[in-house]
């Protein structure tokens, strides 16, 4: 790809944050930061930086606006909508999931996580590809 892939990713955790962009930036991501849910929220109404904007990683637990609610706002607007969103969460009952993937998430990384795990995450939801393929019979 000639380009760049953008990606946006909303994380109030700084330690998290700084992973996160710096295995993207590895792999050849360019990476928008947003420290929290108000910061996010700004980036969202910015019509230009989301037409460009190739997947979202999104904690749930942040302040002033939380992880679900810019879900929400994401799947609900026609211009991002398509966008596929990878929710961090230290949250790990069913219930927090379902909920989730009812309001649009795309795929879900517990955290503390690898950066095998995001890459993982990355493949299925951009690409449609796991890392071990089933032989079809």
């Amino acid at each position: 790809m000639s380009e760049k892939q953008k990606v946006l990713v909303v994380e109030d955790n700084p330690h998290t944050r700084f992973l996160v962009n710096a295995v993207l930036q590895a792999e050849g991501y360019s990476v928008i930061a947003a420290e929290d849910g108000r910061q996010a929220m700004e980036k969202l109404q910015d019509q230009n930086l989301m037409s460009e904007i190739s997947l979202i990683f999104l904690d749930i637990l942040m302040p002033h606006v939380n992880g679900l609610d810019i879900l929400s706002a994401v799947k609900s607007t026609a211009q991002t909508s398509s966008i596929p969103v990878i929710m961090l969460t230290t949250r790990d009952m069913a219930e927090d999931f379902i909920v989730g993937y009812n309001k649009g998430a795309d795929y879900y990384i517990p955290k503390p996580f690898t950066r095998q795990q995001l890459l993982y995450g990355i493949n299925m939801v951009l690409y449609g590809e796991e890392e071990e393929e089933q032989a079809h019979t």
